[in-house]
This record gives C-alpha cells, sequence and structure tokens, in this order.
C-alpha cells in the first residue's frame, strides 16, 4: 500500500523501513498485548515441561497478524502473495484456537486441518506458478505432471508444518532455526532471481520472529505456540516451493526436520505398522539431549542452530557455484 505512494526507485529504502517496522511493532504489540494471551499449562510428556506453566502462550497470533499487516503496507498487492498470506493466517488461526481450547486437540485433528490447508496451498500455488523444479546440485530442470507436483507439494507442506511445530519445546529454538532457513531460502530466491516481492516478504517474517525472540529467549516470558509454529512452518514450506527448488527443503531445514520429524517418524512407525525404532531416544531430539545428555536449554539452541548454520553454507556455496 505504501509501496504505491513513492516512486519505484525507492523501493529498495521502502523494504528497509517495512523491516524496521515489522521489528518494532512486534515488539510493541507483544509486550503491549502479550499478557492477554492464554496461559500455557506446561506439559507432561516433555522434559521441563512443567517450567512452562502459567507463561502466557499462542504469541504466534501476533506476530503473524503483524507480519500481514506489515506485508500488505510495504509489499506491492498482488493476488499471489495475497493467496500466501491467507493461508499462513489458516495455519495460524488453526494453531491458535487449539492454544485457546481447554483440552488440546488430538494428533488426528489437527493432522486433517494440516492436510486439507496443505492441499489447498498446493493447487492454489499451481494457478500461479508452474510445476517445473531445479534439481539442484544438477542444474537441470524438471517439469512435474501437475497431479503429481501437488501431492509431493502437499507431503512437504505438512511435513513442514508438523516437524516445526515439534520442534517448538525449547526457549528460542524453532525461531532461530526458522530463521536460519528463511534466511538460505531468500538467498537462493536472490542468486535465481526469483520474484524480489517474495524475497521482501520472507525478510518481514523474519523480522516478526526475530522480534517474537526478544522475549522467548532463556528464561523465556512469552511462548509462540501453535499459532506461531504451525504458520513458521507452512510459510517455509511455501518460501522453498517458491524458490522453485523443493528438494533443498531437506539440507536448509535439516534440523527442524531432524528434531521434530524423527518423533513423527518414531510415532506413525509404531502406530501404523507396529514397528519400534529409537527404543532408547527420547523425541523431540531436543528432549533427548537435555534428559540424556544433560545440555541446557541454551545449548541445544546454540549447537543446533551452529550445525544449521553449517549445513546452509553448504548450500549457499553450491548456490555461488551453480548461479555465479
Amino acid at each position: 500500500m505504501i509501496y504505491y505512494l513513492f516512486d519505484m526507485s525507492n523501493h529498495k529504502y521502502i523494504t528497509f523501513i517495512g523491516i524496521i517496522f515489522a521489528f518494532a511493532v512486534t515488539c510493541i504489540v507483544l509486550y503491549s498485548l502479550g499478557k492477554l494471551l492464554p496461559k500455557d499449562m506446561g506439559r507432561d510428556f516433555a522434559h521441563d515441561g512443567k517450567l512452562s506453566a502459567g507463561k502466557p502462550r499462542g504469541a504466534g497470533f501476533l506476530f503473524i497478524i503483524t507480519f500481514i499487516v506489515s506485508a500488505l503496507l510495504f509489499i506491492p498487492v498482488q493476488r499471489e502473495i495475497i493467496v500466501y498470506l491467507i493461508y499462513t493466517a489458516a495455519a495460524m488461526i488453526t494453531g491458535f484456537l487449539d492454544d485457546c481450547a481447554k483440552a488440546p486437540w488430538g494428533e488426528y485433528k489437527k493432522g486433517f486441518l494440516d492436510l486439507i490447508i496443505a492441499i489447498a496451498l498446493a493447487v492454489s500455488y499451481l494457478r500461479f506458478n508452474t510445476s517445473t523444479i531445479n534439481l539442484e546440485p544438477f542444474g537441470s530442470n524438471v517439469t512435474i505432471p501437475p497431479l503429481l507436483f501437488v501431492i509431493l507439494a502437499v507431503i512437504l507442506i505438512w511435513v513442514s508444518i508438523n516437524v516445526t511445530n515439534c520442534s517448538d519445546g525449547v526457549d528460542g529454538l524453532s525461531g532461530f532455526l526458522s530463521i536460519i532457513t528463511l534466511m538460505t531460502i531468500f538467498f537462493i530466491c536472490e542468486k535465481k532471481e526469483i520474484d524480489s516481492d517474495f524475497g521482501h516478504l520472507i525478510l518481514l517474517f523474519c523480522m516478526c520472529i526475530l522480534a517474537y525472540l526478544w522475549y522467548n529467549i532463556t528464561p523465556s516470558i512469552i511462548m509462540m505456540g501453535d499459532a506461531g509454529s504451525r504458520a513458521m512452518g507452512i510459510f517455509i514450506s511455501i518460501a522453498i516451493i517458491k524458490s522453485g527448488s523443493p528438494l533443498l527443503y531437506i539440507p536448509v531445514a535439516f534440523m527442524l526436520i531432524l528434531d521434530g520429524g524423527l518423533g513423527l517418524l518414531k510415532v506413525s512407525l509404531l502406530r501404523f505398522l507396529k514397528i519400534r525404532i529409537l527404543r532408547n531416544v527420547r523425541t523431540p531430539l531436543h528432549d533427548h539431549v537435555r534428559k540424556v545428555w544433560g545440555w541446557s536449554n541454551t545449548q541445544v539452541m546454540f549447537r543446533f542452530a551452529t550445525i544449521q548454520v553449517l549445513i546452509s553454507i553448504a548450500v549457499i556455496y553450491m548456490m555461488l557455484i551453480i548461479y555465479g
């Protein structure tokens, strides 16, 4: 909206103002309204889960709303971007309703809602883009039949929502990992000259998460809840699919997948196929390293983030070799 009040040559300055706006307003909103959020009841199954009892949760509702407002103000209004904002809001709302519920929603209910959103998002993506993807590091393009593309995209979106959600159990962990992942995707989009407006959208999202982390670093005083983690997960999936290199989701979100995905795999195999794996490993992985290895929350966050940074640097280096 503000974008159209100025000359196109000033778009970089407008983006910079938008970044400052998103960070500052998110900080103000969380500080002013955070106390009105529902209170966490603690989690019996999580290591030190009871320590979270009484803290405001559902902060994702506030920083996602701020992100959407910032995007509408500082990013040129395009139908495609509006659609992505709607699906990000949908994931946030389903998560926030769970945060507000007196009794947590069941896994099947949340999984089904995630599936519906994932299908709708995958179909909507094809309305604005082709089903051609890049196969890095080989540098070749492959056009996938639309139906197969939708199926694979649904899987990626559903997985991204849930592994990001499962990794949200240590102060600052999922937020920092999501920022590293999104900034890596931002670099990929820049090198491949993907729509610059979408790149600016990624920056705004990262600024809102960064502002939230101001209040969430150990010892945290506020928690994002499912409203934040599910919205981050779906936005990460949107970003990596939009980059045209969806297979890079595995390395750029490796620690999110490893931390949250092991638990999903372990439970799914046991529940549906009666196959028991990782008998001596607690999941999510961040609970294992705290309970068994004795890591502190700070050690978990920085060590997991360090591993992801190293992997992301390798991905960035590969993209520099391929695209110059």
